[in-house]
């Protein structure tokens, strides 16, 4: 299928504008050209044109959001200083699988100042004396080579890269959200409302006290009138029996004078 074909069945009724990414492998470029790619995709991230017969850069088109570009298993062998003038913002470069033999088609990609990572396994260059050192030197921008940095550490796949971007958007939005709305009104409402209850419970406290002591007055007051009615009843009683007593000594005496008579 020619890449004009495949383009517009990638589109899917999309306009371009909408494309963020492109994959395009397998077609094929006629006189090893790009064809039916153009300005108006500015919104493309990510395009793929591995194995298209490319041999040419010159008809790519401005694509300044692009940052990943795969260009494998084609036959290019130059004209790389196209990529830093249409595609400014490129990180990552694959290149494995061309026809690039020395560092000075290499060369032109120092102007790609945002590149941290490219390929160029299987491409005559890597059988180059020193050739690691000396791409690394060259091109002080990036960070991985063939998939490995300068310490021979391997590149995290870009799906754990994305994950990790993933994630720390998610922190971020989560230390942005901040707790709900109305969260912490809430608990204070609750606080004053705990504070409301303890205040009332310890008025009712104080008034049960006194309601208490008033009822244990009373109480101790009666208590001591009827001791005073109890004891002035008794009174009253040893009075009479006083009397009555005295009425019968009277009453004996007079029965007395009575019989010596």
């Amino acid at each position: 299928m020619e890449m004009k074909k495949r383009i517009n069945l990638e589109l899917s009724n999309k306009a371009p504008e909408e494309v963020t990414e492109l994959v395009l492998d397998n077609c094929r470029c006629v006189s090893g050209e790009i064809e039916g790619l153009n300005d108006t995709f500015k919104e493309l991230e990510s395009l793929s044109m591995a194995d298209v017969e490319l041999s040419s850069l010159a008809r790519l088109p401005s694509l300044n959001k692009l940052r990943k570009l795969e260009l494998s298993n084609n036959s290019i062998s130059g004209g790389l200083e196209v990529l830093a003038e249409k595609c400014p913002n490129l990180t990552y470069l694959n290149l494995s699988g061309n026809k690039i033999k020395d560092l000075s088609t290499v060369e032109a990609l120092q102007n790609l100042k945002n590149l941290k990572s490219l390929d160029l396994l299987n491409c005559e260059i890597t059988n180059l004396e020193d050739y690691r050192e000396s791409i690394f030197e060259l091109l002080q921008q990036i960070t991985y080579l063939d998939g490995f940095d300068q310490e021979d550490n391997e590149a995290p796949e870009a799906s754990e890269e994305d994950d990790d971007e993933d994630e720390d958007d998610e922190d971020e939005e989560d230390d942005e959200a901040g707790p709900p709305e109305g969260y912490e009104e809430e608990d204070e409402e609750d606080e004053d409302e705990d504070d409301d209850d303890d205040e009332a419970g310890s008025e009712l406290g104080e008034g049960e006290e006194e309601v208490g002591l008033s009822y244990l007055m009373k109480e101790e007051i009666q208590d001591k009138e009827d001791d005073d009615d109890y004891v002035e009843e008794g009174e009253e009683e040893e009075e009479e029996e006083g009397l009555r007593g005295e009425k019968r000594k009277r009453d004996a005496e007079d029965e007395g004078e009575e019989d010596d008579d």
